[in-house]
């Protein structure tokens, strides 16, 4: 593997707008697509960084998205705020555990995993590590794939607040914990993006993301 011929050693680059190979210019400001004039690089520049960035605040925003009220309901004198957390818990004891298992895995389990496997790519690319390179960009391309459906118990809630607001007179507000868990979802989309897949077949020593 180490010994094969890639794109990257044979001096070519793949434009990301149209997908065109093509040789870049010596310089980087000059290096522009033959086809549809976009810069190309080798490599996503600051690759690992830019995903490092997006992974720490993302880290940073998980607790309080699952901590911090995701629903308040106001109904007459009686104020109600409910956590992701509390939230599974009640449509499991009134009996819709699968639509509480639904909501469990999108968002708990989901953006949790997306966040370790996204941190293990990074730390498999910074050691330089050669183990498994085809199960690495598979898990990235799952992490890709599944990036939409972590945004479920939002569309959850907003239906949910729809049906109340439109049946009672009670009145139902987004939390701050909806916000912080819809940047939480934000961030590893970008991470994801920002992560070059193509680092884990570099070798250590051959770096073309800086």
């Amino acid at each position: 593997m180490d010994s094969a011929l890639t794109a990257a050693r044979a001096g070519l680059a793949t434009c990301h707008t149209c997908g065109l190979l093509s040789r870049p210019a010596f310089a980087p400001a000059l290096s522009l697509c033959p086809r549809c004039s976009a810069h190309i690089h080798v490599r996503k520049p600051a690759s690992i960084g830019r995903t490092c960035a997006f992974l720490v605040a993302a880290y940073a925003l998980y607790l309080p998205a699952n901590m911090l009220p995701i629903v308040l309901t106001e109904q007459f004198f009686a104020f109600q705020s409910d956590t992701i957390l509390s939230g599974v818990t009640y449509l499991w004891l009134t009996g819709s555990w699968p639509l509480a298992l639904i909501v469990f895995v999108a968002s708990v389990i989901l953006p949790l995993a997306k966040l370790m496997v996204l941190t293990y790519l990074v730390l498999s690319v910074e050691l330089g590590w050669h183990i498994q390179p085809v199960l690495r960009v598979r898990l990235y391309r799952v992490i890709r794939s599944i990036g939409r459906w972590s945004m479920l118990d939002i569309f959850v809630a907003a239906m949910l607040t729809a049906a109340v607001q439109v049946k009672s007179l009670a009145a139902v507000h987004p939390g701050p914990g909806a916000i912080a868990f819809a940047a939480v979802v934000v961030l590893t989309m970008l991470a994801a993006q920002a992560f070059d897949p193509r680092l884990i077949w570099d070798r250590p020593d051959v770096r073309h993301d800086r």
